[in-house]
């Protein structure tokens, strides 16, 4: 199987993953917020989750990702020494977790004090423990993409989503509510974490021998850990201390504004995380066969694909964030709208990224990343702090689009620097898709007036695709028959 063939099979198996898990994530954010908790309990459920996933930065440290990619280097050139990277990272993790679990639980009582949220305290017992599954889940699949086989880390996302799913509707439907729901994600993590490690155990540490490692190779290992985990620390500061900070300056209730727009947003951008998934272990290896020329076409190529899908999407967004909103999760929720037209930006800045940062991990450039999400993110709280208290949650997602915006510039910035992209063929296909997303843009404009019910939202939303996909079509920015030979 060449180049171009793995990763399609890679994209289209991590596409059909992350679909599974963005409708079950859609499922999972309607059932809850429509029916089964109310807007302040849903705020208290995502903001214990964002709590926990700024935690999860100390008991990861990078050395997933790390591992992931001296894995993809060394399964090439020297087999024998993959069993020992993946047996020192998941030491490392594991005396990691113990620690930071350990805090997470002793500081209950003062992170729910200083948040005025009495409530958290107990939760955060329970947050610890899905730490623990979710650190270790997130470790398996990364090292899963790190031997180039995106399937089975695909596999183990849908078994996380799904189980996720059940379980939370169920204890929550039992009566046990937040606490109810909070157990459902742990148990959505335990089952993922335990078939990924299993996977890893089978399929690749017994299928090496191995050598041993060296005091050298465990420094690299750590070391290059070091700037993943700024970046990493500094995109999960993006992701959640913003939710935190909603939740210090206005109430839960605005949290759960803040957070479903997000969850929209999360699910809007799947194509493009599957996408970056896929192609990003084959620039690791293309840089090691000197094929970076090959390279810079293939980044070029994804960028033409996510322009063309969310370019138009933001402004789809944009257009019918407020009657999908209170429609689809009730007029209770109205809040969330201008979040999350705003967000509608964040979007395209959101998937140029999905298909970079990982790339440029895997092309030993996590430094320079490292140094721009660290300063973006620095700017992103600061941001919040002056705009939250002025513009409410609203300008908690101006913030993040502002520094966002920063942060992917500087990310394709860096990408040129490696690969030498052809920006000329770049900004050409940009500003086709836009005139390719006004025009569909006019036609929604006149049809949102008309969307008073689910239907009708549908048939607008329907529009929209119709449109956009004959403007796609005629202006040649997608070849039908190549894009259908692909996908076959």
């Amino acid at each position: 199987m060449d180049t171009v063939e793995r990763i399609v099979e890679g994209f289209k198996a991590a596409l059909g993953a992350r679909l599974v898990t963005a409708i079950a994530n859609g499922l999972l954010m309607l059932v809850l917020a429509r029916w089964l908790l109310s807007p302040d309990e849903y705020g208290l459920l995502f903001l214990l989750l964002a709590i926990v996933a700024i935690a999860q930065l100390g008991a990861d440290l990078g050395l997933g990702r790390s591992a992931a990619r001296y894995v993809s280097e060394y399964k090439e050139t020297d087999g024998g020494k993959v069993p020992f990277i993946l047996r020192t990272s998941l030491a490392y993790r594991l005396v990691l977790f113990g620690l930071v679990a350990a805090i997470l639980i002793g500081a209950g009582d003062l992170i729910a004090l200083v948040l005025e949220t009495p409530e958290l305290a107990s939760l955060l017992v329970l947050g610890a423990v899905y730490l623990g599954f979710n650190s270790t889940y997130s470790y398996a699949t990364s090292l899963l993409q790190g031997f180039n086989r995106v399937q089975l880390s695909s596999l183990v996302e849908v078994v996380h989503s799904v189980a996720r799913l059940l379980f939370v509707i169920l204890l929550t439907v039992l009566g046990f509510g937040v606490v109810g729901a909070v157990v459902g994600y742990v148990v959505g993590g335990l089952l993922a974490s335990a078939l990924g490690l299993w996977l890893l155990y089978t399929r690749f540490y017994t299928a090496f021998d191995d050598d041993g490692g060296s005091r050298s190779l465990r420094t690299r290992l750590l070391k290059y850990s070091v700037p993943l985990t700024a970046s990493h620390g500094a995109n999960v500061l993006d992701k959640q201390i913003d939710t935190v900070l909603v939740a210090f300056f206005l109430n839960p209730v605005a949290v759960s504004y803040y957070v479903l727009s997000k969850q929209i947003t999360e699910f809007v951008l799947v194509p493009a995380g599957s996408l970056g998934v896929s192609v990003s272990p084959t620039y690791g290896e293309q840089k090691a066969t000197d094929g970076l020329e090959r390279a810079a076409r293939i980044y070029e190529s994804s960028l033409e694909y996510v322009f063309v899908l969310y370019i138009p999407a933001a402004v789809g967004m944009i257009l019918v964030a407020e009657p999908a909103v209170t429609l689809v999760f009730g007029a209770e929720y109205a809040g969330a709208a201008p979040v999350l037209q705003v967000l509608g930006v964040f979007v395209v800045f959101a998937a140029v990224t999905d298909v970079t940062t990982q790339s440029l991990d895997y092309l030993g450039r996590a430094t320079a990343r490292a140094v721009a999400k660290g300063a973006t993110s620095v700017a992103n709280v600061g941001l919040n702090v002056v705009l939250i208290p002025v513009y409410g949650v609203t300008g908690a997602a101006v913030a993040t689009v502002v520094t966002f915006g920063i942060y992917t510039l500087a990310n394709v910035y860096v990408i040129h620097q490696e690969l030498s992209l052809d920006l000329e063929r770049i900004l050409r296909f940009a500003g086709l898709t836009t005139a390719i997303s006004v025009g569909m843009g006019l036609a929604v404009s006149l049809a949102v007036p008309y969307a008073s019910s689910l239907l009708a939202l549908a048939g607008v939303i329907a529009l929209g695709i119709a449109v956009w996909g004959a403007l796609v079509v005629a202006s040649g920015a997608v070849d039908v028959r190549e894009t259908l030979a692909l996908i076959q």
